[in-house]
């Protein structure tokens, strides 16, 4: 049964690292004045190819089908910076994926589980449970902020 439940989070994780029209061409949401960026130095990044996909998420959107803010980055090996701009000031979570082969979204198995490597905000690790919002959740403030996700493979 664990299995079941785990297999529609990732689906529905992936959905939301994807997002509905397959993939992220930068900035979404809402831009207000005291918006800032927000940096992303993803690790574990096994060769230069393909985009490293970083979504930042609401307590509402965590693992769900969107999240209002997204980036991309062209992949490069060991570390990729990804810039998330125009985040209002909040709680939120990031999520990340490689998309190794460029095809645009996160690749899964049979089985539904990515078969691309996947990351969370404070390096929350994924087992066979659902991840929680509190687990990767963080601040933003107007000044800014830097983020470190490091890619793992799903159990």
């Amino acid at each position: 049964m664990r299995m079941v439940a785990f297999r529609e989070l990732t689906v529905s994780a992936l959905l939301a690292l994807t997002g509905a029209a397959g993939g992220f061409t930068g900035r979404e949401g809402p831009s207000t004045p005291d918006a800032a960026s927000i940096d992303i130095a993803v690790s574990g990044v096994e060769r230069s190819a393909g985009r490293v996909v970083v979504a930042i998420c609401t307590p509402d959107s965590f693992t769900r089908e969107t999240c209002p803010f997204r980036a991309s980055a062209p992949a490069t090996r060991g570390t990729t910076q990804v810039t998330v701009a125009g985040v209002p000031p909040g709680t939120y979570a990031a999520q990340a994926y490689w998309d190794a082969n460029g095809n645009g979204k996160a690749d899964r198995n049979f089985a539904g589980l990515p078969t691309e490597l996947v990351g969370f905000s404070r390096n929350h690790k994924v087992g066979m449970s659902r991840p929680r919002f509190e687990g990767s959740a963080f601040t933003h403030s107007a000044k800014g902020s830097a983020l470190a996700i490091t890619l793992r493979t799903i159990p």
